[in-house]
This record gives structure tokens, C-alpha cells and sequence, in this order.
């Protein structure tokens, strides 16, 4: 009996592991940051388009798709991130199987990254035509 109601005490909502949950997502976020040279460049090009969307001061629907463009793009590098850290933890050698895995993650962000392009297009073309 006490080890059932250990069981389901570990099941409880825990304020003290949310927290810890919060640290260990802001440390792989600072790994992304600080480490990945691709997330630089994601980086790079939402501060351009943060600088830009306060310059022509778009629409608050603009800036959704914005910021749901720029989440979209950073967190689908962060998977491809994680997928080839694993992958390269699991075969460290050459495997063809896990080249065309790691092809795949890439692959999905630069689907993530054209989609946001050419949102951005769509958003700011408007406004360049009117300088």
C-alpha cells in the first residue's frame, strides 16, 4: 500500500519540477544560442524583421504571423538539433541510414524557413512598394 501511494504521489503536480523543467528548456536554449551556428543566422534574420516590422509599423496581424514564423523556424532548427546530437551519439561513424535521417530534419527546416520567407514577402512587399 505504501508503495502504491508513493506511485501515485510521483504523479502529482510538483511546483519545485515545473521550475526545474523551465531551467533545463532555458539551458537547451542557450546550448542553441551559444553552440549552433545555423540558430545565429535565424537569430540574425528575426532581429532584421523585428527592426523592420517596428520601421514600417505593421498590423498586430502582421506581427503574428511574424512571431509565429520566427517560433516556428527556431524550434524546427532546435529538433534538428536534437535529432542529429542523437544521432550522432547513437552511430558517432559514417551510417548511410543516418545521413538520410539527419537529410530529413534539415530538409523540414528549410521547409520552415522558405514558409517564413515568403510570409515575410507577402507582409513587407506592401511596404516597400510605398517607399
Amino acid at each position: 500500500m505504501a508503495e502504491r501511494n508513493k506511485n501515485m504521489n510521483s504523479n502529482q503536480f510538483c511546483l519545485r519540477k515545473r521550475m526545474r523543467s523551465f531551467i533545463y528548456a532555458a539551458r537547451g536554449i542557450k546550448q542553441l544560442a551559444t553552440h549552433e551556428h545555423n540558430m545565429w543566422i535565424h537569430m540574425v534574420a528575426a532581429v532584421c524583421v523585428i527592426v523592420a516590422g517596428f520601421v514600417f509599423n505593421i498590423t498586430q496581424m502582421e506581427w503574428i504571423a511574424i512571431i509565429l514564423c520566427i517560433g516556428l523556424v527556431m524550434a524546427a532548427e532546435g529538433f534538428n538539433t536534437a535529432i542529429e546530437k542523437i544521432a550522432d551519439y547513437i552511430s558517432p561513424d559514417w551510417m548511410d541510414a543516418i545521413g538520410k535521417i539527419k537529410d530529413i530534419a534539415a530538409g523540414a527546416v528549410l521547409i520552415c524557413a522558405a514558409t517564413a520567407a515568403i510570409i515575410g514577402l507577402i507582409v513587407f512587399t506592401p511596404y516597400l512598394i510605398a517607399l
